[in-house]
């Protein structure tokens, strides 16, 4: 959401599992308050928590993550059943210009990758190096008011 806002020229697209979805249940009203017109969250149930095991998420049980966030206050979600519902909803949410939120249920199943080799922390920080490229502009430069 905070690229969303701080970038409102630019299309950003969320790629959600539903184990981190569930997880972090709390964004959503907030997301939905806020309401960036160029945010497409998408949501892969696979009805596990994939990464950590593959234990069953509660959307094993019938937890609805359209109702979820139509409760929360998105205005456009849905529910896709096979790649072809997927494109048309995705290209109709990208043309929407609105908060708009795409669910497919997915089999299990993880690609061999291989491992990450950098912490969390230089990710974050090769991501916004990245940002500040594209946009041309400083986010984590010196602040002007401190003297070196």
């Amino acid at each position: 959401m905070g690229i969303a806002l701080g970038l409102p020229d630019r299309k950003v697209i969320v790629i959600d599992g539903d184990g981190a979805f569930l997880m972090n249940l709390c964004g959503l009203p907030t997301i939905a308050w806020q309401n960036p017109p160029n945010l497409i969250h998408l949501l892969f149930d696979n009805q596990c928590y994939e990464a950590s095991g593959a234990t069953q998420t509660a959307t094993v049980a019938g937890t609805d993550a359209v109702a979820l966030v139509k409760g929360a206050g998105y205005k456009h979600a849905c529910w896709v059943k096979n790649p072809d519902d997927f494109r048309q909803e995705f290209l109709k949410a990208w043309k929407r210009s609105a908060l708009s939120f795409i669910a497919a249920k997915v089999e299990q199943g993880q690609p061999a990758l291989p491992p990450i080799l950098m912490d969390e922390v230089e990710n974050k920080y090769r991501f916004i190096r990245h940002i500040e490229e594209t946009e041309k502009r400083s986010i984590l430069g010196p602040s002007d008011h401190r003297k070196v």
